[in-house]
C-alpha cells in the first residue's frame, strides 16, 4: 500500500501535467508507458513458448501513436496495414510460423499499441484536457472504490480462477462510483442532456475498466506469473502495482470507448472518422 500511495503522489502530477501539456508531449509520454506495456505483454506470450513478431509489432505500436497525433484520420488503415505487414513478416522466419504466433503478434499490436492510442485523439478534441481528466477521473474513482469497499464487504468472488480477489460487490461500488463522478463531470462541463450522457458514460468507463482488468488477469494466469512485469523486471517502474499493464490495464479498453461516446453523444460528429 505505501508504495502504492508514493507512485501515486509522484504518478498522478506527471500525468497531469501531460495531459495539460497535449500534443507530442502527451504522445511521449504515452509512448514510453506503450513501449514498457508491449514489452511485457509480448514476455508473457513468448513465456507460453509462442513466437510473435515482438519488435516490429512494438515499432508499430509506437508509429501508431505517432500517426494518431499527426495524422488521425488514417489511424485506423494504417493499423490495417501494419497488422498485414506483421503477418508478411512472419513468412521469413527461420522456423514456420504457427497460427499462435500470427495470433498473439496481432492481439500485441491491437492491445499494447492501437487501442490506447485513442487517448491522443481523446486529448485532441474541442476541450479534450477536460474529456481526458473526466475520463481518468472515472477510472480513478472505480478503482479506489472497487478496491476499499471490495476489501471491507466483498464477499462474492466469481472471478476466482481470474483474479482471486475481485468481488461482486466491489465490481458494483467501483462502477457506481464511475457513474457518479461521470455525471458530476457531464453536469461541470454542460454536456447536452447532462443527466442522461454522464450516467452512461460513468458506466460505460467503470464496466470498461472492469473489463480491462480481468482481461489483463487471465492473460497472467495463462501465464502462470502474478505480475506482468515480473519476466522483463519492469515492475520497478511504478512500484507498488507489478507492471505497466498492471497498472493501466483499466485504461486499455476505455480509450476507444471514451473517445467514440464523446465525440458522437457529446460533441455530436456522427460521422467522426
Amino acid at each position: 500500500m505505501t508504495a502504492r500511495v508514493l507512485s501515486a503522489v509522484v504518478g498522478i502530477p506527471l500525468a497531469l501535467l501531460a495531459i495539460y501539456l497535449g500534443g507530442w508531449w502527451f504522445t511521449a509520454a504515452l509512448a514510453v508507458l506503450v513501449y514498457f506495456g508491449g514489452c511485457e505483454f509480448f514476455s508473457l506470450v513468448e513465456h507460453k513458448g509462442y513466437q510473435p513478431a515482438k519488435q516490429l509489432c512494438l515499432a508499430f505500436s509506437l508509429g501508431l501513436l505517432g500517426i494518431q497525433q499527426a495524422l488521425p484520420e488514417f489511424a485506423t488503415g494504417a493499423f490495417v496495414l501494419a497488422g498485414a505487414l506483421v503477418c508478411v513478416s512472419l513468412l521469413f522466419k527461420k522456423e514456420p510460423a504457427t497460427i499462435a504466433d500470427i495470433s498473439t503478434s496481432l492481439l500485441g499490436l491491437f492491445y499494447a499499441g492501437f487501442l490506447p492510442s485513442f487517448l491522443i485523439r481523446l486529448r485532441a478534441l474541442d476541450e479534450g484536457v477536460f474529456f481526458l481528466l473526466l475520463t481518468f477521473s472515472c477510472i480513478w474513482a472505480a478503482d479506489i472504490g472497487a478496491f476499499f469497499f471490495g476489501k471491507a464487504f466483498g464477499k462474492t468472488r466469481p472471478w476466482q480462477h481470474i483474479s482471486p480477489k475481485k468481488t461482486v460487490e466491489g465490481a458494483l461500488f467501483g462502477t457506481a462510483a464511475s457513474l457518479l463522478v461521470g455525471t458530476l463531470g457531464a453536469y461541470w462541463m454542460q454536456w447536452n442532456l447532462w443527466p442522461l450522457t454522464g450516467i452512461v458514460f460513468g458506466l460505460l468507463i467503470g464496466i470498461c475498466g472492469l473489463l480491462g482488468d480481468l482481461t489483463e488477469s487471465l492473460m497472467k494466469r495463462d501465464a502462470q506469473v502474478k505480475n506482468s512485469g515480473d519476466l522483463i523486471n519492469s515492475g520497478d517502474l511504478i512500484p507498488g502495482h507489478g507492471g505497466v499493464l498492471d497498472r493501466a490495464d483499466s485504461y486499455i479498453f476505455t480509450a476507444p470507448v471514451a473517445f467514440y461516446f464523446v465525440s458522437f453523444f457529446v460533441l455530436e460528429r456522427l460521422f467522426s472518422p
